[in-house]
């Protein structure tokens, strides 16, 4: 007798990458969604030990200018056991750094996805840059081993207005590309990151580097208007899907 069930889980399926309505095998599920399973959890872990192409990235950037860095952090290793270290900048490079005067600080940092950079980050500086006119923008930190934090230190020895990271995002099962963009008026350490404003899950079947950046651009014009992110700093702009957008866009 057919499963009059099937159609609608079918459905749910191409819906969401979610794992719903999968094939069982009696009372275990079937072998595809177990070997699927694997292969997801194959891919975050090594979105997570994977390090970053350094040279590729600078090369990418390097008509805007290319500056790298790295935190506190070590390696790799010490980068995942202790986040507070991926925090803060190396002292070497806090006087390497450009005093200013520029008005947004960019950081691409790896994160805990250095795929997510890599294949978001530079489409989505180009659409920036495009999308603020007339804002200077400092030439482009590379950053190793480093978290959001990390922003808060490289625009304040910048001199910057506000600093902008891009950074790789924890991978799930369904997503190990996923790339992150936090925007702090006023870097400086010790910011909350109720301080902030976050874009999220930039990928291919996600928000677009271009949709992103257009989100990114009217956040930062209007923080420079009211001269703070965070909490108080409300994203009101309406929100146009185009091509493969999902509208999965946070604010925090």
């Amino acid at each position: 007798m057919p499963d009059r069930n099937a159609a609608l889980r079918a459905e749910w399926r191409r819906a969401t990458t979610a794992r719903v309505g999968l094939e069982r095998a009696g009372p275990a599920l079937a072998t595809q969604p177990v070997l699927a399973f694997r292969a997801a959890h194959a891919r975050a872990r090594d979105a997570v030990h994977t390090g970053l192409d350094e040279d590729a990235l600078a090369a990418a950037f390097a008509p805007r200018g290319v500056i790298r860095v790295h935190s506190e952090a070590r390696d790799r290793e010490e980068y995942l056991r202790r986040p507070d270290l991926g925090r803060r900048l190396h002292p070497d490079f806090m006087a390497q750094l450009p005093g200013g005067p520029c008005e947004v600080a960019m950081i691409c940092a790896d994160g805990l996805s250095a795929l997510a950079v890599q294949q978001q980050a530079p489409p989505f500086v180009a659409a920036l840059a495009e999308e603020l006119p007339g804002i200077s923008i400092c030439p482009i930190i590379v950053a190793l081993r480093g978290r959001v934090a990390l922003s808060d230190d490289v625009g304040e020895a910048m001199g910057a207005r506000l600093a902008i990271i891009m950074i790789g995002e924890r991978p799930g099962l369904s997503v190990a590309d996923s790339m992150g963009v936090y925007i702090t008026y006023g870097p400086r350490r010790g910011r909350r990151d109720m301080e902030r404003n976050c874009i999220s899950n930039i990928h291919g079947d996600g928000l677009s580097p271009r949709a992103a950046a257009a989100k990114t651009a009217w956040i930062v014009r209007t923080a420079m208007a009211m001269e703070c992110t965070g909490v108080t700093l409300k994203d009101e702009q309406p929100m146009v899907l185009g091509e493969a957008e999902t509208g999965l866009i946070a604010g925090v």
